[in-house]
């Protein structure tokens, strides 16, 4: 299973097992995911790798 970088909204950056629908466009890109650091269900956006790069 491919893991997919994400981020919360809260700002925290953590990999998930699988990023539900994320082919389906017109929903857009966020998705409501627990985030294991704030332990709240939070919108999440996948991060693009560029944006992993440079930090």
């Amino acid at each position: 299973m491919e893991r997919t970088v994400v981020r919360c909204a809260e700002g925290h950056v953590f990999t998930a097992a699988s990023f539900p629908m994320q082919q389906a466009e017109r929903l857009g890109p966020g998705r409501l995911m627990r985030c294991p650091r704030c332990a709240r269900l939070r919108s999440v956006v996948p991060v693009p790798t560029g944006v992993l790069q440079k930090q």
